[in-house]
């Protein structure tokens, strides 16, 4: 998902991947970060301790550059016809 977005769009990308250990410690919670996993655009928390579609995040990334939404992208048998 990231990856197609950096491509799209002209955004830095930053990914932190730690062990789920790290994530449930006091000096976590002390950075006043979001409940792991979870997606961040700006300040904007788009999704926190669940996943999340790279639709969802492309609207936010588009929200903040102040660009058109995305269209949807057509699934099954719309993207196969069409």
């Amino acid at each position: 998902m990231i990856p197609v977005l950096g491509q799209r769009y002209e955004v830095e990308i930053e990914t932190m991947s730690k062990p789920k250990a790290d994530y449930i410690t006091d000096e976590y919670f002390e950075l006043d970060l979001p409940v792991a996993p979870a997606v961040m655009v700006g300040d904007e928390v788009v999704v926190e301790g669940s996943d999340v579609s790279q639709f969802k995040v492309e609207e936010e990334v588009c929200r903040q550059l102040g660009l058109p939404p995305p269209k949807p992208e057509k699934k099954g048998l719309l993207k196969r016809l069409f």
